[in-house]
């Protein structure tokens, strides 16, 4: 039997009723364009698209997912075009695989500026059409069950990208058959130990616990059978990864896991579900507060079962869930249940499922701060999610952590701004009190209330009500906070006797606005008008800025050209840097003073004219704002790990009060750390502050951290940092 034979023949036992003409003639075409490409098993490439197509099929995607599943890898790595997808296929098929194509180079990189990036163009994606990520999540599951192909450095960097990313999304999407293999695979890469440990655990009294399943089973099944209940009843192990993080974050042993095994019990409808839960209840005893009505209160991903653990005759604790056919279909392939063998989607249906989708793509286009997008997208779309009660006996959906601000912006924006205080469960609680499952939470508000103040951002935890906050400052606060920080911020820089247009610089401005999350210089006016920040905090932050742009400017003047000849010497005589060139040997390698990277930073290498390789920090201002042309000089440099002895030059800012004796005091804390001093630099400022620049002899960036809190302690000190110009 050969492949496509093969292949054709388990669609079949999946869907009887699929189309396999259509399905051949994709995976020849899929034969045709990958003919004599490889993967990195040695086998046909063609092997990676049918068994994605597979997994679709498993999940009982329809026939053009499966086939856009089979031709996802063409248009971007043969000569078959766009246009002639189009015409052997359609527009749909061609739509789907053009969304999978711009996704499959998204590449995750440590800068979250990158990865924002990303998963914008990705939630993009999936509005257009959700079976865009569904076709990427089988692309990356077959892909995990084949990594052991790849390097150690691109398995864990897949695997963690995985936990973060595509299983966090599989869950969104209630797909768990995904989610749960993906999350194993995952941890069996970046923990072995623990997970190999769990496995063997888990495998030594595998035989005990299904003995005592197939009783409870036959037990369960024979009340049920005498009351003329239909019923399937299985027995349900949990998935490592899930046990693991039970054990690692609850401080839990393993057999502190309650639902390590779980009965599953399906039935006809949800009257028979209540009645189930009775029965058992009657048969063995409930644990107080393990109940869980998913039915009532389905999950975001509109999950729905009856959770409840009872302690069982020997004693041990087991889970059991009870749900329909239609809620079991749903919790293994969630979203992808809707195409279950249809041809399309039935948009009323899906509408409500993909709310989330649509919420995210609308806040994000009010976040240009890549950081918070990323902390905002960890809280409101990948955290579980608490389930509280207004007084009325509503049910609100929010996020864990959230808080009573949350909940106020939830019902609604004038609720939200009014607010001055909650009760949850009748009793009184500051507004940044943690909610959890089952509270009943009533807002106070009042009509003298002065609104959201600056403050609020920090404890409000969704999106949501993080927007409205800002929304209101803008609003109501604009016109005379704005005016009034500004006319504060001037006076303040000119009572200190700063020259105002050096240190009142908007690239200063902006920066400053941006370390307070705020979106733009009037907001930073706004925020310190309101009384929502400090002066003097604000104003050394814009004296941090503006000496190192003195410094920084200081040092290119200092920078010379030197000729090739004399680059070819040093060369020669070279001294040992500590980072070596990739694949490349005998080179001039020498550290840039506008950065002075150390190991633990990040690094690139540039190839200067005639002065051999620079080596600079990645986030060194220099590398970010240079020309897109001079980039093409990059060179990828990394640090030498036999080498790790070595020191460094790097030079730590200090902002002091200028007192006598100061200097002695930082010489001596550097002695005590066993530091070396190669340098300093310093410089009196008006109103009795010291600039002081001192270049240190460092190891590694650990050791920075270190000497940063230590000199931060020493009497007088402002504030200290790493220089970065």
């Amino acid at each position: 039997m050969d492949l496509l034979e093969k292949f054709t023949s388990e669609l079949l036992q999946i869907n009887p009723n699929i189309n396999v003409e259509l399905i051949e003639k994709a995976y020849k075409k899929a034969k045709e364009y990958h003919e004599g490409q490889l993967r990195e098993s040695g086998e046909p490439y063609l092997v990676h698209p049918v068994e994605v197509a597979k997994i679709l099929a498993e999940l009982g995607m329809d026939e053009n997912t499966l086939v856009a599943g089979l031709l996802h890898d063409t248009v971007e790595d043969t000569d078959y075009s766009q246009e002639a997808l189009i015409k052997d296929f359609g527009e749909e098929v061609a739509l789907l695989v053009d969304g999978v194509t711009k996704l499959k180079s998204l590449v995750y990189e440590s800068k979250e500026e990158r990865q924002a990036e990303n998963l914008r163009k990705m939630f993009l994606a999936m509005s257009k059409d959700i079976r865009v990520l569904i076709i990427k999540l089988a692309d990356r599951l077959h892909n995990l069950r084949t990594i052991n192909y790849m390097s150690e450095d691109q398995i864990k960097e897949k695997c963690r990208e995985t936990l973060e990313i595509y299983a966090p999304l599989a869950s969104r999407l209630g797909i768990f058959t995904l989610k749960f293999e993906m999350e194993d695979i995952a941890l069996k890469h970046l923990d072995p130990k623990a997970y190999y440990d769990l496995v063997r655990q888990v495998k030594s009294k595998k035989q005990q616990r299904e003995d005592y399943i197939n009783k409870v089973i036959a037990e369960i099944k024979e009340s049920l059978d005498e009351l003329k209940i239909k019923s399937e009843i299985t027995g349900r192990s949990k998935h490592f990864y899930s046990i693991y993080r039970k054990m690692k974050y609850q401080n839990r042993q393993l057999d502190e896991i309650f639902d390590l095994t779980a009965i599953r019990i399906i039935v006809e409808n949800i009257k028979d579900c209540y009645a189930v839960l009775g029965i058992v209840h009657t048969m063995w005893k409930p644990i107080p507060g393990r109940f869980k009505d998913y039915i009532a209160m389905p999950k975001p991903n509109r999950y729905q079962s009856l959770h409840t653990t009872v302690i069982g005759d020997n004693g041990d604790p087991f889970e059991i869930q009870i749900r329909t056919h239609e809620m079991h279909r749903i919790a293994e392939y969630g979203i992808a249940a809707h195409w279950k063998y249809k041809e399309g989607v039935s948009e009323d249906k899906d509408e409500g499922k993909l709310a989330w989708l649509r919420q995210t793509l609308e806040w994000q286009k009010d976040l240009n701060d890549p950081k918070e997008f990323m902390e905002t997208l960890k809280v409101d779309l990948f955290s579980n999610q608490v389930f509280v009660f207004t007084p009325k006996g509503d049910v609100i959906e929010l996020p864990a952590g959230s808080t009573p601000l949350d909940f106020a912006f939830k019902i609604h924006s004038a609720i939200g701004a009014k607010c001055v205080g909650a009760k949850v469960n009748g009793k009184m609680v500051p507004i940044d009190h943690t909610l959890t499952n089952g509270n009943i939470v009533e807002i106070i508000t009042s009509s003298h209330s002065k609104g959201p103040s600056i403050d609020w951002l920090k404890i409000a935890k969704t999106s949501n009500a993080r927007n409205k906050i800002k929304q209101w400052l803008k609003k109501e606060n604009r016109s005379d906070s704005t005016e009034r920080g500004k006319d504060m911020l001037e006076k303040y820089v000119r009572r200190k006797g700063y020259d105002r247009q050096q240190i009142l610089k908007n690239q200063y401005l902006n920066r400053c606005a941006k370390n307070y999350n705020l979106s733009s210089i009037d907001d930073l006016y706004t925020a310190i008008g309101s009384g929502g920040l400090l002066l003097s905090k604000v104003v050394s932050m814009l004296l941090k800025y503006y000496h190192d742009d003195k410094q920084a400017e200081l040092i290119r003047k200092q920078k010379s050209e030197k000729s090739s000849e004399e680059g070819r010497k040093r060369i020669k005589n070279k001294e040992p840097t500590g980072v070596t060139v990739k694949g490349i040997d005998n080179l001039l390698i020498r550290f840039s003073k506008c950065c002075n990277p150390v190991p633990g930073d990040k690094i690139i290498g540039f190839i200067t004219k005639g002065r051999g390789i620079s080596v600079h920090r990645k986030d060194c201002i220099n590398i970010i704002s240079m020309p897109e042309e001079e980039k093409q000089r990059f060179i990828e440099v990394e640090w030498d790990k036999q080498k790790e002895n070595m020191s460094y030059d790097s030079d730590i800012h200090i902002i002091a009060e200028d007192r006598k004796g100061l200097f002695a005091d930082l010489s001596r804390a550097c002695e005590d750390m066993d530091v070396h001093i190669a340098g300093v630099n310093a410089k009196s400022a008006k109103d009795g502050v010291i600039n002081i620049t001192m270049t240190l002899s460092i190891s590694n960036t650990s050791q920075i951290e270190k000497i940063l809190r230590t000199l931060r302690g020493v009497q007088g000190v402002i504030d200290v940092y790493r220089a970065i110009t």
